[in-house]
């Protein structure tokens, strides 16, 4: 009979997949360490087949579009809407048929450190990856929602591979000639949707870190522009900088 050291380095080994097997073999043996190994094995198991059913749900419209014989979908999101400062940056993504990466989700679902994490594993597999960025006086020229559309044409035309189905989080965009189709909260059903917003959120923030080195009294290596009760004290004591939008802080200064 194998130690309870034997069966913990055993369970340290085995793969996320073969933890069923590890749970039925051990299921019977009645220590109570091996007990909670077989717990522990249990709910890694119970987790991984969760996330495969989430990734095989948020795969759904990448599937339905290759089985209609498109063959690059892109999916799009952006980032930073609602800022006081800084640019809106968006970014289109395509995968290939049939990618699955663990762990994709919402961008505002995961830590900074699994977005980085993630950010770099679809950067690998990607098909290509696009981004583009709207400036804050483009912002303030155009609106916040023409900017974001002009930053998400952007993004497309970056592009190397051009896409042609699109999905995009909850926009249409009228002047690309692209078939699309717009999702609400698609950044939570759609796995390119996803990825595009993981992309494009570590973008911005390394963008916004960038400027904190710049505009350091505004704490925008913490807030990424963001209008925290921080951000809009420092707005009325040091006045607006040069990235702020002006149309977004006027009941401020």
């Amino acid at each position: 009979m194998k130690t309870i050291f034997e069966i913990k380095e055993e369970l340290k080994a085995t793969k996320i997949e073969e933890l069923l097997s590890f749970v039925e073999k051990y299921s019977a043996d009645e220590r109570s360490g091996v007990t909670k190994l077989v717990e522990t094995a249990n709910k890694k198991h119970v987790k991984y087949l969760m996330e495969k059913e989430r990734m095989n749900r948020i795969s759904s419209y990448e599937r339905k579009y290759i089985s209609m014989g498109y063959k690059n979908i892109g999916g799009i999101d952006e980032v930073g809407r609602g800022p006081l400062a800084g640019p809106v940056v968006t970014a289109c993504v395509i995968l290939p048929n049939g990618c699955i990466i663990e762990g994709v989700d919402d961008s505002k679902r995961l830590s900074a450190e699994k977005r980085e994490e993630l950010c770099e594993v679809i950067k690998r597999e990607a098909v290509d990856i696009g981004v583009g960025v709207a400036d804050n006086e483009e912002i303030d020229k155009i609106n916040i929602l023409r900017a974001t559309k002009l930053a998400m044409k952007r993004a497309i035309e970056a592009m190397k591979t051009k896409p042609d189905m699109l999905l995009i989080d909850a926009l249409t965009l009228d002047e690309v000639d692209i078939p699309q189709e717009a999702i609400i909260k698609g950044d939570s059903k759609s796995i390119s949707i996803a990825a595009a917003s993981i992309v494009a959120k570590v973008t911005r923030d390394k963008m916004m870190k960038e400027l904190a080195e710049k505009y350091s009294v505004y704490g925008f290596e913490t807030n990424v522009g963001y209008g925290t009760a921080e951000h809009i004290e420092a707005i009325k004591k040091h006045g607006p900088c040069d990235i702020h939008r002006r149309t977004f802080i006027s009941r401020f200064v």
